[in-house]
C-alpha cells in the first residue's frame, strides 16, 4: 500500500459523532431563532495531549466565522451551544487542537508530584515554549496562549446545516375553519380577534379557490350535488381560476388582504391550504393537458385513496415529460401566496408526490421569503414521514389522533423524540376528514382529555371548527368521516362552545410555561394502571390525565430521584387552583372521568 499523497500527514486529533445532524450532514437539523442549539461531539487524540475545542458557526451567505467553546464533560465528551440570531441555513463546524501549554503544565505537574527533582531539561522547554519568564508567569499565560496557538488543529471534513427557522414553526396554537361557513373573508376577518383572545396563534382556512362543477358532490359525499351544495372546497378550480385565485362567493381580493390585515393586528396569522390536485374544470386542464394521468383508452384517472374515492379531483403527473414546467408553476403559485402576506401553508397529502420537488420548493420559496412555515399533512410510513421533514417541512401532522391509550401514547411519543433534530409535530385533536372512535363515544370528558394531551404534550397543536362543541356524531358505524361533513355542505358556525374556557385557560399556560413550548423536555413518569398518564414536561410541570372518559379512576404516580426533585415539594393544579404536597415516590392521584391536573411545582 502506498503513503498518503498528501505533504502532511493525517490529523492525529478525531473529531465523531458530532450532533445534531441528521442522516450524516444530507440533511439539515432544525432549529429557530434565538433558540440554544446544543453541540456535543467525540473528540480525542492518541497519546496524552490536552485538547481543546471549539464549535464554528455562521450565517446563510455570510463569510465570518463565529465560535463558542465547547467543554470536556468526561470520557471523551464535549459539549457546547450555538444560538442562531437570522433565519435561514446555518453552517456549523467542529475545531479541535492541541493546548501545548496546558499540555506542558499537567506533565510537569505530574513530574512534581512524583518528587522527580531534576527538571532541568523540562524547564528548558519551558523556556523555549512560553519565551522565557518564570513557572509562575507560565501558568498566567497558559489560558490565553491555548486558545490562540492552534497546534495540529483538525475539523470536520465538511460543515454541517441548522435550517433555522422562527418560532412558530416549533410553538403555536391552530384552529381550523371553513370561510364559508364563517360569512366568508369578512367574516373570517371578524372572528380573528375571538380566536386571539382565546390564544390562538394560527388560523388555518381549507383550499379558498373557485370549486369546479363536474362531478361535484353533495351531502355526506353523495356522487350527485343538488341545487346549491357548494361542493368540496379540495376540488379546486373553474373557469374563474385555479390555484391562483379566489372563490368569488368567499368575497374580493380587498377582502382577502383586509383578513390578512385583521390576523396580523391581533397577532394570529392565516394559514392557506396548498393542495396540489384540481377539479375536472381546472384551467390546468386545458392548458397543460400533459401534466394528468390518463389511462389507455385516454380518460383522466381521479383521485384515490380506497375505500374512499374522489371522483371530483384529478391529481397532477409528477412523472410528466413536462415536469419542470410543472415544478417551476407550482412554485409560482405559493411565491404569489406569500406575496399577498401568506406565510404559512397546511400541504394536503404531501406524501403523494415528489419529495424532490419539496426540497427544491420550500428551499425556493423561503429563499425569497425565509419566513415562510409548510405542515406537512402526510398520513403514511413512517420513513416518507420522516423524510419529508428532513426535505424542508416546518411541521407535520401525526398519528396522535389515533393514539388512545396509555400504552399506544407512550409508544408514540417516544418514538416522536427519536425524531426530534428534524421532526416537529403537530397534535391536531381532529380534522374534517378525521373523527375517532374516542371522542364519538366518550362525550365531552373524551374531548376534554385529548385537549389537555395535545396542547401540553406538543408544542403545536390545533382543533378544527367543531370540537369545542362536542361534536361526535359519524356518518355511519365504523365511519371516521362527520355525518353532515362541512366539506360537502355550509355551516353556520361561531365561537360558543362549552370547551372554550378550557381552551383558552390552556392556551393561556402555553404562552405563560416554556416548558410547554418545547417538545423533547417530555419524560413519561409510572403509574400503576393503565388509565392515568403521567408526564413532566421538564423540571416545573407534571401533567396527568384521566384516560378514561367513562368512569372516575385513582392511581399513584411514581416520581424518580433522576428528575432531580427534593424529597418533598409543593404542587399548584394551574386548571383548578387547588394545592397538594407531593414527594419523590409515590403520589395518590384521583381524577373525574376525561379530567386533567397540569401540576406547577413550586420555585
Amino acid at each position: 500500500m502506498s503513503l498518503p499523497s498528501s505533504k502532511q500527514p493525517p490529523p492525529r486529533i478525531q473529531i465523531q459523532d458530532v450532533q445534531p445532524q441528521v442522516d450524516c450532514g444530507r440533511y439539515p437539523a432544525k432549529s429557530t431563532v434565538g433558540e440554544r442549539v446544543e453541540i456535543t461531539a467525540t473528540i480525542f487524540k492518541d497519546g496524552h495531549d490536552l485538547l481543546r475545542a471549539v464549535v464554528r458557526y455562521r450565517a446563510a451567505g455570510t463569510r465570518k466565522w463565529l465560535e463558542r467553546p465547547l467543554r470536556l464533560l468526561g470520557n471523551d465528551h464535549w459539549a457546547g451551544e450555538l444560538e442562531p440570531t437570522e433565519l435561514g441555513r446555518w453552517q456549523f463546524t467542529v475545531e479541535a487542537w492541541v493546548d501545548r501549554y496546558a499540555s506542558f503544565l499537567g506533565e510537569l505537574d505530574r513530574k512534581l508530584e512524583a518528587e522527580q527533582l531534576d527538571l532541568t531539561s523540562e524547564l528548558s522547554e519551558g523556556e523555549l515554549l512560553f519565551g522565557g519568564g518564570e513557572l509562575a508567569a507560565w501558568r498566567e499565560a497558559a489560558p490565553a496562549l491555548g486558545a490562540k496557538d492552534r497546534h495540529a488543529k483538525a475539523s470536520l471534513g465538511a460543515p454541517l446545516e441548522l435550517d433555522v427557522e422562527r418560532e412558530r414553526a416549533r410553538f403555536g396554537s391552530w384552529y381550523e375553519l371553513f370561510p364559508r361557513s364563517w360569512g366568508g373573508f369578512k367574516g373570517v376577518a371578524a372572528v380573528l380577534p375571538e380566536l386571539a383572545e382565546l390564544g390562538f396563534d394560527v388560523v388555518y382556512l381549507p383550499p379558498v379557490h373557485p370549486i369546479g362543477t363536474t362531478n361535484r358532490k353533495g351531502r355526506n359525499n353523495a356522487l350527485v350535488a343538488a341545487k346549491g351544495d357548494p361542493g368540496s372546497p379540495w376540488a379546486i378550480g373553474s373557469p374563474e381560476g385555479g390555484h391562483e385565485a379566489i372563490h368569488p362567493e368567499l368575497g374580493t381580493w380587498k377582502d382577502f388582504d383586509a383578513m390578512i390585515e385583521a390576523g396580523r393586528k391581533v397577532g394570529v396569522e392565516v394559514a392557506l391550504d396548498l393542495a396540489i390536485q384540481c377539479s375536472p374544470d381546472h384551467p390546468w386542464l386545458v392548458e397543460h393537458p400533459e401534466w394528468f394521468n390518463r389511462r389507455p383508452d385516454g380518460t383522466l384517472k381521479y383521485a384515490e385513496n380506497p375505500p374512499k374515492k374522489y371522483q371530483d379531483i384529478y391529481n397532477v403527473n409528477f412523472d410528466s415529460e413536462d415536469w419542470r414546467s410543472l415544478w417551476d408553476e407550482l412554485r409560482m403559485v405559493v411565491l404569489g401566496w406569500c406575496e399577498r402576506g401568506v406565510r404559512i401553508f397546511r400541504v394536503d397529502n404531501p406524501h403523494t408526490k415528489s419529495v424532490g420537488f419539496w426540497e427544491w420548493v420550500i428551499r425556493g420559496v423561503r429563499t425569497e421569503f425565509p419566513d415562510t412555515i409548510f405542515l406537512s399533512e402526510a398520513f403514511t410510513r413512517p420513513a416518507m414521514m420522516t423524510t419529508l421533514a428532513k426535505a424542508g417541512f416546518g411541521q407535520s401532522y401525526t398519528y396522535f389522533t389515533w393514539k388512545n391509550t396509555k400504552a399506544e401514547l407512550v409508544e408514540f411519543v417516544e418514538l416522536l423524540l427519536g425524531w426530534s433534530p428534524y421532526y416537529r409535530p403537530n397534535f391536531f385533536v381532529n380534522t374534517q376528514d378525521i373523527l375517532h372512535e374516542y371522542l364519538q363515544r366518550g362525550g365531552p370528558p373524551a374531548f376534554a382529555a385529548r385537549l389537555v394531551l395535545a396542547a401540553t404534550l406538543s408544542p403545536s397543536y390545533g382543533i378544527y371548527s367543531g370540537f369545542e362543541s362536542f361534536e361526535n356524531v359519524p356518518l355511519r358505524e365504523g365511519s371516521e368521516e362527520y355525518l353532515d361533513s362541512e366539506k360537502y355542505e355550509l355551516k353556520q358556525r361561531k365561537l360558543d362552545g362549552p370547551l372554550l374556557p378550557l381552551v383558552r385557560r390552556l392556551n393561556e399556560l402555553r404562552r405563560a410555561e416554556p416548558a410547554l413550548q418545547r417538545f423533547e423536555n417530555v419524560r413519561f413518569l409510572e403509574t400503576d394502571g393503565e388509565h392515568l398518564l403521567a408526564y413532566a414536561k421538564g423540571r416545573e410541570l407534571v401533567v396527568v390525565v384521566n384516560l378514561d372518559p367513562f368512569a372516575p379512576r385513582e392511581d399513584v404516580v411514581i416520581v424518580r430521584h433522576e428528575l432531580g426533585l427534593p424529597p418533598e415539594f409543593a404542587v399548584t393544579d394551574l386548571l383548578s387552583g387547588e394545592r397538594y404536597r407531593w414527594r419523590v415516590g409515590r403520589n395518590y392521584v384521583g381524577l373525574a372521568p376525561g379530567q386533567s391536573h397540569v401540576l406547577k411545582l413550586a420555585s
